[in-house]
């Protein structure tokens, strides 16, 4: 039994590649397709992109400002909650991180990544800003996406990321668009490869009931 999520793991990597039409789906870890995923983040190497915690109820982005908390559409008193949680499923499901946490500076992927991990232990960057608060800068920020989808990770380590879902979407494709990837999911990553990385699945640690996706246009 307990090599059922190795052979579920080496079927997913055998796949080809999902075409753009054909969505990923999210899956927690009591799920066949999320152990194979935890497995394969046990022993590092792979890269954890996690869109924000729960935002329903919150206000819209109103002044798309970096620093400006009020005029953002923030985490909720359930997201804040749900981050928590997901730093502590990663722990207890034996997923080992490599510390800083990279967030994206607009304040819901900041405050998911510090509820998570501990502020202490997150790195801001403008790298994983989202896309409509990149302005000019919105080809750079899609480059550092890239980068940090792509750039080896050592074995016995995760690099994991804190950020948001449409600059995901550009750079992995349709595969993760529509709702496939909810607030407070986690893109799994294996850098290397001929597109430089592929989506492995989406991991859903601390799922919300109803939750997932907020009103805002």
């Amino acid at each position: 039994m307990r090599r059922r999520p190795v052979l579920v793991l080496a079927a997913l990597l055998a796949l080809p590649a999902p075409a753009g039409a054909e969505r990923l789906r999210a899956m927690v870890p009591e799920s066949a397709e999320g152990a194979a995923l935890v497995a394969a983040l046990r022993g590092g190497g792979h890269v954890l992109f996690f869109r924000h915690a729960d935002t329903r109820g919150e206000n819209c982005d109103i002044t798309y400002r970096i620093g400006d908390r009020a005029g953002q559409r923030n985490i909720s008193a359930e997201g804040r909650a749900q981050s928590a949680r997901i730093g502590q499923r990663l722990a207890a499901l034996g997923v080992p991180v490599a510390f800083p946490v990279l967030a994206g500076p607009v304040y819901r992927a900041r405050d998911t990544a510090e509820h998570a991990f501990g502020a202490a232990r997150v790195r801001v960057t403008d790298g994983l800003l989202a896309d409509d608060y990149a302005g000019p800068r919105l080809s750079w920020v899609l480059a550092e996406h890239r980068r940090l989808f792509a750039e080896p990770v050592p074995a016995g380590v995760n690099r994991v990321l804190v950020g948001h879902r449409t600059p995901a979407i550009m750079v992995a494709g349709d595969a993760v668009g529509g709702r496939a990837f909810p607030e407070g999911a986690a893109l799994v990553i294996a850098p290397g490869g001929p597109d430089g990385f592929r989506v492995l699945g989406i991991l859903e640690l601390a799922p919300l009931p109803g939750g997932g996706f907020h009103d805002c246009g």
